[in-house]
């Protein structure tokens, strides 16, 4: 009788996490600062157990998430960017809330060494991204 009642408290344990994690699948979409401004930003998860694969679209075009995790409601992947011939990661990390994502994002040191600190940022369930912050009066 124990066995046949641990056995169904771990099926549904199982099914329980394997629900949050197919939560996830689809698109994304956020407005980050970016070097020019306001940039848009999407992605397009997939979800296989705790392993997070899909792609990034950027202004400058889609990337594939490599290193992608899912433990719980947190997740993790990157972005590895090739720019002007230079290739570097950016990592991201985010807690997932209903159809919202709090997002950090890390950086590397620039050729100078220096950090710049993470980017926090939310995506939202779906296409459409949040509006941009209105720009300051002067």
């Amino acid at each position: 009788m124990m066995r046949k009642f641990l056995l169904a408290a771990t099926f549904l344990a199982l099914g329980s996490m394997a629900a949050l994690a197919a939560d996830l699948n689809g698109k994304w979409s956020a407005t980050v600062d970016g070097m020019r401004g306001p940039q848009a930003i999407s992605f397009n998860f997939k979800v296989d157990g705790a392993m997070l694969t899909g792609t990034i679209t950027t202004p400058r075009g889609d990337t594939d998430i490599s290193n992608g995790k899912i433990d719980g409601d947190n997740i993790s992947f990157d972005q590895v960017v090739n720019f002007n011939g230079n290739s570097f990661t950016i990592s991201y990390k985010g807690t997932v809330s209903g159809d919202t994502i709090k997002f950090s994002r890390s950086f590397p040191a620039g050729p100078d060494g220096q950090t710049r600190p993470p980017q926090e940022f939310t995506a939202n369930r779906g296409d459409a991204a949040p509006a941009a912050a209105p720009a300051p009066q002067q």
